[in-house]
Parts: C-alpha cells; sequence; structure tokens
C-alpha cells in the first residue's frame, strides 16, 4: 500500500506559476498527475516511470508543464507555468506498479491516488 500526499495547490491569475508536490510512502514504478475540473472527467496531465527521465504529457499543457520526480526522496513535483483558467481544477497525484503496454496518462495504469490539491486560475 501506498500513500500520496499532495501540497502546492492555490489561486494565481492566468500567466502565472504554480508547483505542486507529492510525497509518496514508498517507491513505485508508475507516477502521474490527473487534474478534474468542474463537471467534467478527470483527466491526465503528466507521467513518468521510475527511472524518471521519459515524461509524457497531455497535448493541453506541453511547453508549459514540467514533470520530475526525485526516486531518493519519493517525490513528484509538477511545475505549472503560463496558466490559463482552463487548468482550474482539482490535481491528483497517481501512482502504479508496473504492467506491460501501459498508457501513463490513463487512469487504469494506477492503483493509488491522493485526496487531491486545488488549482484556481483567474483570468
Amino acid at each position: 500500500q501506498v500513500q500520496l500526499v499532495e501540497s502546492g495547490g492555490g489561486s494565481v491569475q492566468a500567466g502565472g506559476s504554480l508547483r505542486l508536490s507529492c510525497a509518496a510512502s514508498g517507491s513505485i514504478y508508475y507516477m502521474g498527475w490527473f487534474r478534474q475540473a468542474p463537471g467534467k472527467e478527470r483527466e491526465g496531465v503528466a507521467g513518468t516511470y521510475r527511472g524518471g527521465v521519459r515524461t509524457y504529457y497531455a497535448d493541453s499543457v506541453k511547453g508549459r508543464f514540467i514533470i520530475a520526480r526525485d526516486n531518493a526522496k519519493n517525490t513528484l513535483d509538477l511545475q505549472m507555468n503560463s496558466l490559463t483558467p482552463d487548468d482550474t481544477g482539482v490535481y491528483y497525484c497517481a501512482a502504479g506498479e508496473y504492467t506491460a503496454h501501459s498508457y501513463l496518462l490513463a487512469e487504469s495504469t494506477y492503483k493509488y491516488w491522493g485526496q487531491g490539491t486545488q488549482v484556481t486560475v483567474s483570468s
């Protein structure tokens, strides 16, 4: 059982930046960030493997968000830049064990979920 705790959410004006952090209680193969906007389904934002070198991003955040993993500390960060109101939502950290042919932006890849942290971007 892996527990995930997110931090770093808050409110910011459009064009601003926020950094989210996720602390995991143990080492795990896949880690990623998801978000859920009001009235919408949860969607994958970014994900990475244990090595942290290979990263995947949703098209909507490419070039603006950076995911970074520290395996020594079992942490996962999400640096969010050039934020827009469309980035508003609850952001969740997720973690999962290795399975073949996993897609890092799919919920089915992940077994463990954090409680979520609110990000609000105002225009």
